[in-house]
């Protein structure tokens, strides 16, 4: 797809455009509630719809299938970033009024960095065609290692800061409380950072870690870096509406892992043959309405088995409960 460099401009300011307008409505440090979370939500899920149906328009079917097979992954990778986003918030005891200034500017520092990360990638794939050999090795290797986790118990997992922001933490000093919004105080005569810096900081270089496997991802399914930017912004943007929308249902998608191993691993098989394909070796390639169909089969299939599994457990557990006061009452008697 030929993008100029005006629709490049215009799609960075209509992008800029929407972060101002969703920035000057939460101004205000207030907790978000389930129904303007929601409400955000939807207003994010359609801006990408109608953007995809404008590249249908304008672009062709390839491109929108392109956009909405990367839209959909990025997105469902962003959903086990909520889960480090959580334990980041409970580490630094981020009071819920200031939740969503740290999340909004966090995830516009993510946004930055991964568009390096995107400028990057799209200029090593344009030079080295080998280079689908490891972004295909990375993604199979990033499922298996998904599965292992998900098969060990981190019901005790805690955050912990990377090396890069305990530097800066040294270097610049952190204040023992939070001031409201602000980022730079006053204390004993030198300027030091607030909690509200750090924790922003935390969020968005963290999700550098998430990229590492979602960009290589999405560069499986198209090669478009103007496709790749969209759809990682419009899933980023969401982000934050979704972490305060589905917060309390994390923990019931206890299969999420399973799934998104499956995802990275079935792209990394796609980036695979691409790479064989290019090389000049006649093997079948995955065509983009394919991938699309089973990344959505995928999440139905895991987030029902989820809801079920978390069900069962539930029940499972009142029921021991039960049994237990039972016990304590027969031993009372």
């Amino acid at each position: 797809m030929e993008v100029s460099m005006t629709l490049w401009v215009l799609t960075i300011a209509g992008l800029a455009a929407l972060i101002a307008v969703d920035f000057f409505i939460g101004r205000k440090p207030h907790e978000v509630s389930i129904k303007e979370a929601g409400i955000w939500t939807v207003v994010w899920i359609a801006l990408a719809g109608l953007f995809g149906l404008g590249l249908l328009v304008f672009g062709g079917g390839q491109p929108a299938g392109e956009f909405f097979a990367g839209f959909i992954t990025e997105k469902s990778l962003s959903v086990d970033n909520l889960f480090v986003f959580v334990l980041i918030m409970a580490k630094f005891a981020v009071p819920a009024q200031y939740q969503q200034r740290v999340l909004l500017v966090g995830v516009l520092i993510a946004l930055v960095l991964r568009a390096v990360f995107i400028a990057a990638g799209a200029a090593i794939l344009a030079s080295f065609s080998w280079v689908f050999y490891l972004f295909g090795a990375f993604l199979i290797w990033t499922a298996w290692k998904l599965i292992q986790e998900a098969r060990t118990d981190e019901a005790d997992e805690e955050y912990e800061g990377n090396k890069l922001l305990k530097a800066v933490e040294r270097k610049f000093g952190v204040a023992d409380r939070y001031h409201g919004t602000k980022l730079w105080i006053q204390q004993n005569g030198k300027r030091v950072m607030t909690p509200m810096l750090v924790v922003m900081l935390a969020i968005g270089t963290t999700d550098v870690l998430f990229a590492l496997d979602s960009i290589p991802a999405i560069f499986g399914l198209t090669q478009d870096p103007y496709i790749v930017f969209t759809a990682n912004a419009f899933a980023l943007m969401g982000l934050r509406q979704l972490y305060f929308l589905i917060g309390g249902l994390l923990r019931k998608l206890v299969h999420l892992s399973y799934g998104l191993s499956i995802i990275l691993g079935f792209i990394g098989v796609k980036l695979v043959l691409h790479a064989l394909h290019e090389s000049g070796v006649h093997v079948p390639e995955i065509s983009i309405p394919v991938s699309l169909g089973v990344i959505c089969a995928v999440l139905a299939v895991t987030t029902v088995t989820s809801l079920l599994a978390s069900k069962k457990q539930a029940a499972d557990e009142e029921a021991h409960a039960d049994g237990e006061d039972a016990r304590k009452s027969s031993v009372d008697v």
